[in-house]
């Protein structure tokens, strides 16, 4: 690991996503399992720590995007289920087989990879079967479809079927209109896909759905985004979910500049009185979006101070006048909670024009995570 020489780091807190997942699975019906999803670095966090949390925390599965994802959590000692979500390709469908991962299929030509890896190695690989009922993106439409992989992998003595799901697109939404629309589609290919397979793993519930739905549970739900943060879905009941991560630096330097003076890159902000300026070792090339340059916040000695001019690749400014004692050295915390302030994932997306997902995913390689 690098030496870290630079006081920007991000802190995740183990014990608030445990948490988190603990609230979530104490809803759910006493046979329904639940799958971490711990795809994309567990949304940033660090997928290693997270998904060992979880899975002390009760965590039946892993599900991950792409097969480097499950294979860097097998070489960390993680032995449980990984389900890999996303379509492979046939080097995807070996490396499914070697490190022992669940794939996903909807397409006869995976299934043949998968059996021919599984042949060689000499082991069965499970799969689940993806059903598109509606998002667009992959999935077998409809029950031919469905019978035409079934029978593919009937014929695979090497490959199991073991589970089928389908994915809400507009869980989220404020009407469930098309969630319930969606969801008569997948019952019409379970019960067929059922007849041939009895005892398959059924799921289909993300966050929003297990939050607004839980009758959609089916026999396992997958967690994702409301175990980092409490999102804001429509008419979500408050189940005390709560913020994981503190994106936190310390002020490297403070002045005061006069009235008619600028600050940063193309003179964006111009004081218009005396202003203390507070400069921060953080920017864009952290994942610090240079749209929150004039529009967000940062907290200091538990206080809200505006970001002032444009956010520079690796500085920010604050305008700290407001803010009696702001000194050098003093913490900064960018997202997450000081005293009895919080700017949350979703405010920062607010500034920049972005979800919250995207705000768990911004900084990079070069803000070091912290597990606290």
């Amino acid at each position: 690991m690098m030496e870290r020489f630079r006081p920007t780091v991000l802190e995740v807190n183990l014990s608030a996503l445990a948490r988190n997942f603990s609230a979530l699975a104490a809803r759910l019906p006493a046979h329904t399992k639940t799958a971490a999803v711990v795809k994309a670095d567990a949304y940033g966090l660090g997928a290693v720590p997270c998904a060992q949390t979880l899975l002390r925390h009760g965590a039946d599965f892993l599900a991950v995007a792409i097969p480097e994802e499950g294979a860097e959590l097998r070489q960390a000692g993680i032995s449980a289920p990984i389900l890999v979500l996303g379509a492979v390709s046939q080097e995807g469908a070996e490396a499914a087989v070697r490190w022992h991962l669940t794939q996903t299929v909807f397409e006869a030509a995976t299934v043949a990879w998968l059996e021919a890896a599984a042949s060689r190695a000499g082991r069965e690989v499970d799969v689940h079967l993806k059903v598109d009922s509606g998002m667009g993106r992959i999935g077998v439409r409809g029950v031919a479809e469905a019978m035409a992989v079934c029978r593919a992998v009937q014929a695979a003595p090497h490959v199991r079927l073991t589970g089928v799901f389908t994915h809400f697109a507009a869980s989220d939404a404020a009407s469930l209109d098309f969630t319930r629309m969606q969801n008569a589609r997948f019952q019409t290919v379970v019960e067929a896909v059922r007849a041939e397979c009895p005892g398959i793993l059924v799921h289909a519930a993300n966050s929003a759905t297990q939050l607004r739905c839980p009758e959609l549970s089916y026999d396992m739900v997958r967690a994702g985004i409301a175990m980092y943060t409490r999102p804001d879905f429509p008419g979500m009941p408050d189940i005390g979910l709560g913020e994981t991560v503190c994106w936190k630096t310390r002020a490297a330097y403070v002045k005061t500049i006069e009235a008619g003076e600028s600050v940063g890159y193309g003179c964006a902000f111009t004081a218009e009185q005396p202003t203390r300026v507070m400069t921060l070792p953080v920017g864009y090339a952290d994942g610090y979006h240079r749209a929150i340059g004039g529009r967000g916040w940062a907290l200091v000695r538990g206080q809200r101070a505006p970001v002032i001019g444009r956010v520079c690749m690796d500085q920010a400014m604050l305008d700290v006048t407001g803010i009696p004692g702001a000194a050098e050295g003093d913490e900064v915390v960018l997202l997450g909670a000081q005293g009895r302030q919080t700017i949350t994932p979703r405010e920062m997306g607010a500034w920049c024009g972005m979800i919250d997902y995207e705000i768990l995913l911004s900084p990079t390689g070069r803000v070091p995570r912290v597990y606290v």
